[in-house]
């Protein structure tokens, strides 16, 4: 039999699927309490978290009343939860990636971007740590009694496993490489969703999409002489183009060939002078 409280629960956060007009699921898997405290703090009033059992999540969705909000569950994974906003879905991506912290490497880790130890003291006493780093790449020394870098160094690049050797001189030396955040999977926004592939596209890509499609198409029209308000200042730049031309070549005078007829003249006149013997 249900709990009451199970009940209230259900009921309270099906309350919240039907208030706020952005519904998210999230994968909870792993996120450490520490990085998700920091995110409650940096989304608040942004953005609220529900974490239920995934049946009683299953249940909040399929009570649900608004069209396609219960197609979110096919998108559920580890360990679901229930995002809800009233910022629209993409400025919630973004809300989200400012949200990340950072945090420690663990053996397995992929890491991700070519990790380099400077070269310079560390808080390090000598003694077996030498060997440690050593162990990983790195040149090191003694100085005042410290453990020092003797020259940057890569110690594991990007989209490489981290090795544990490599995890643990890390941690020694309180570099934190990794960055933990919210995973967002899907948003629910007024009958439409719209998946983690496409939430995450950086703003400028969309810009740089709509001026490259823009050429394109204005290259086309051009090409297949199709007259718009877009291009026509470029089918009048290459017909007056044209024209010049035919009217220098036939020796056609105006105000506009003039100048061209006359250049060209005076080039085909030091052509001849080269070759007549004075």
């Amino acid at each position: 039999m249900v709990s009451q409280q199970k009940i209230q629960t259900v009921k309270e956060v099906g309350a919240l699927v039907e208030e706020y007009p952005v519904v998210g699921i999230l994968n909870m898997h792993k996120l450490p309490g520490r990085q998700l405290h920091f995110i409650k703090e940096k989304m608040k009033g942004k953005a609220k978290i529900k974490m239920l059992k995934k049946k009683l999540l299953e249940k909040v969705l399929k009570e649900a009343k608004r069209q396609g909000v219960k197609d979110l569950e096919s998108y559920f994974r580890e360990q679901p939860a229930l995002l809800f906003s009233r910022s629209n879905p993409f400025e919630l991506a973004r809300l989200l990636s400012g949200a990340k912290s950072k945090a420690p490497a663990k053996t397995g880790d992929i890491a991700p971007y070519d990790i380099m130890i400077p070269a310079g003291p560390t808080p390090l006493p000598a003694g077996p740590a030498i060997g440690e780093l050593q162990k990983v790449g790195l040149t090191v020394g003694v100085e005042a009694g410290k453990v020092a870098v003797k020259k940057d160094a890569v110690i594991v690049k990007e989209g490489q496993p981290i090795r544990k050797e490599v995890a643990d001189v890390l941690s020694k030396l309180a570099i934190e490489p990794m960055e933990i955040g919210l995973d967002l999977l899907a948003v629910w926004d007024n009958g439409t969703i719209y998946e983690k592939s496409i939430l995450f596209v950086p703003q400028e890509k969309y810009l740089e999409d709509l001026k490259a499609g823009f050429v394109y198409g204005l290259n086309l029209s051009v090409k297949i002489n199709y007259y718009t308000k877009d291009n026509i200042k470029v089918f009048l730049g290459k017909n007056y183009q044209e024209g010049i031309s035919l009217a220098v070549k036939t020796g056609y005078i105006t105000k506009e060939s003039l100048p061209h007829i006359l250049a060209k003249a005076h080039a085909e006149a030091e052509a001849v002078q080269k070759h007549i013997k004075l």
